[in-house]
């Protein structure tokens, strides 16, 4: 991730709300719509209108005032109250939720109103970093709505499985003791024809395995300790490693199983895939957008670098999440290692 990439978290956050409102507010009218059609709105505030768009299906009315259902899907978008908002119907506990903070919110705010609090300076200087706030967050919106089509995720997708090719990964079950004596007596044991599975049960230390027979389940070499790792590679499917020491105490290992990795499904790599693709259209947008308005900074200059407490970005222009295969076991594997 590159520095600006990272300083646009945020905007993406924000963005994928964006998104979701829009699908919220899918074939019922909008607030311009109302405008439009219904009553003017006194003092130039739109939530001042007394009548809702044509169509729209009001939820509540405060002081004359109407709070569509589309209000209320927005409302439980924003504060990720479901998944799905537009599935959202005055049953769901989540929408009487949005629904009774947009209540209060209207109650204070017909308040200001009475008392024309919107005319004062405090009022205006927020009103309108609002205003400007929501205006890039529309721009933003419509230029990446071409760079997240179906199409683009599905390509990228299938450009990401060629590029990174599936890791080599592993099944195997291990018998954690204190010392190297208990090991050595285990793998006596073992040589001997003890099964390993009821050894495991037996005298293992691991609780997270000993009752499944000190299975781990997949495992990458990056998804366990390196100690482990090593020793667990470099044993053949069916053989038993010679006991070993990590961090933990003393292991003996046998391996059941090797294959590639399986490939995610596209399910799986698309909200990392989308965010992505996000990042790449708002630095695009910004670098054309810097072409045309100046920016000169009068503030004083900042440390180079990322900022305080961030992780250092990776190698200039490297693509960020899609690229990153996520290490680590298949099944849960919540043992010693």
């Amino acid at each position: 991730m590159t520095v600006n990439q990272a300083r646009l978290s945020a905007v993406v956050f924000g963005l994928a709300s964006l998104m979701v409102l829009a699908a919220c507010s899918a074939g019922e009218p909008d607030a311009e719509q109302g405008d439009r059609a219904g009553a003017p709105a006194p003092s130039g505030l739109r939530f001042l209108q007394t009548d809702p768009p044509p169509g729209a299906r009001v939820a509540a009315r405060v002081g004359g005032t109407a709070i569509t259902f589309a209000d209320v899907r927005r409302e439980a978008a924003v504060r990720e109250l479901v998944d799905d908002p537009g599935a959202l119907t005055p049953a769901d506990a989540a929408f009487r939720e949005a629904l009774d903070e947009l209540i209060d919110q209207r109650l204070l705010a017909l308040e200001a109103a009475r008392r024309d609090l919107q005319g004062g300076p405090e009022a205006r200087r927020r009103l309108a970093a609002a205003e400007e706030r929501i205006l890039g967050n529309v721009l933003v919106e419509q230029a990446v709505s071409d760079a997240v089509s179906e199409q683009i995720i599905a390509r990228v997708y299938d450009e990401q499985s060629r590029l990174a090719p599936p890791a080599e990964e592993m099944r195997a079950r291990h018998i954690l003791v204190a010392d190297r004596e208990e090991a050595d007596e285990v793998a006596r044991l073992l040589a001997e024809g003890g099964d390993f599975a009821q050894l495991a049960a037996r005298v293992s230390q691991d609780p997270a395995t000993r009752f499944e027979g000190g299975d781990l389940g997949y495992f990458t070499r990056e998804g366990i300790l390196p100690a482990f790792a090593r020793v667990a590679f470099a044993t053949p499917v069916g053989g038993v490693s010679a006991p070993f020491e990590t961090e933990y105490g003393w292991h003996v290992v046998t391996v059941t199983d090797r294959r590639s990795q399986p490939r995610q499904s596209l399910e799986t790599m698309r909200p990392s895939i989308v965010r992505f693709l996000t990042l790449q259209g708002i630095d695009s947008l910004l670098a054309e957008i810097r072409e045309t308005y100046p920016v000169t900074i009068t503030a004083g200059t900042a440390p180079a670098g990322p900022r305080a407490g961030q992780a250092d970005p990776g190698p200039e222009g490297q693509p960020d999440a899609p690229l990153d295969a996520e290490p680590g076991a298949d099944e849960d594997g919540d043992g010693a290692p």
